[in-house]
């Protein structure tokens, strides 16, 4: 069985650099190429791999089985419109797209006939943590998300945290407990409000990607956390995904529409 050809997008930015470190023959990849707005080498482990700064003349050169975008929300939806016309699939981690970012990606599935995969969270343990919660919320329908990420981190909340809450809304049998009026004394104190989910963000050097999910009930608290260390928590989730690519048209959202395929 042939390697899987990939073609990465951000390939000289830190999460780039660490899955393409990743990707190699022996674990049945091929890098084909990098893209980057800097046009460096993408990684010491991978000096020869081919450099471009724009897709489309990528593509023309170098054939691939799937589009890896590690890139920027700015440019994911385009990307992904380049590739299918080339009829590759594509996996999206750039993270903070909004809905109509998504119904367009949805598009551009079902016109090319193409797999488009968005993955707000490579890390295998988050969606784990994300099925968890899902599954608490039926009996502990109080809840709140805390979300950490570095400083570099636009978005917030997080993509992560925002389908959290969705999962928890949709898990829940019971409505959560009624609060009293706030008396906010610094606007924002409560975090913001996702599918009747408190979620709080938080932005500071040294953190990477972490979250925890508190439940309340009486007399007893249920806390799931879930911590990446290093980029290299993504890794497995990335090759997951890749895969996926090749059996799959339209949109697919989310890691764990992989890994629990039956529940999608």
């Amino acid at each position: 069985m042939s390697n899987l050809r990939v073609g990465i997008v951000g390939a000289t930015g830190r999460m780039g650099t660490e899955i393409a470190a990743g990707l190699d023959a022996d674990s049945g990849y091929e890098l084909a190429f990098g893209i980057s707005r800097t046009n460096g080498p993408a990684h010491p482990t991978v000096p020869l791999l081919p450099m471009f700064t724009d897709l489309s003349d990528a593509l023309a050169a170098h054939p691939i089985d799937v589009l890896l975008d590690l890139s920027h929300r700015e440019v994911a939806v385009q990307n992904a419109l380049t590739a299918a016309k080339q009829k590759v699939p594509s996996v999206i981690g750039a993270t903070g797209l909004a809905q109509a970012d998504l119904d367009r990606l949805a598009e551009i599935a079902t016109e090319n006939q193409v797999a488009v995969l968005y993955i707000p969270n490579f890390a295998i343990g988050a969606v784990l943590m994300m099925k968890f919660s899902e599954l608490a919320a039926q009996w502990l329908p109080d809840a709140e998300i805390i979300e950490m990420h570095h400083e570099r981190k636009e978005d917030a909340p997080s993509g992560t945290a925002m389908l959290t809450a969705e999962l928890i809304q949709r898990g829940r049998t019971q409505a959560p407990m009624p609060l009293p009026k706030p008396f906010l004394k610094a606007e924002g104190a409560r975090g913001a409000t996702v599918a009747e989910v408190p979620v709080h963000s938080v932005r500071l050097p040294g953190m990477l990607a972490h979250q925890q999910v508190i439940f309340g009930g009486l007399g007893e608290t249920l806390t799931l956390r879930h911590d990446s260390l290093s980029r290299s928590s993504f890794l497995a989730g990335v090759k997951l995904c890749c895969q996926a690519a090749q059996t799959r048209t339209g949109l697919t959202v989310g890691l764990d529409q992989i890994l629990f395929p039956s529940a999608s």
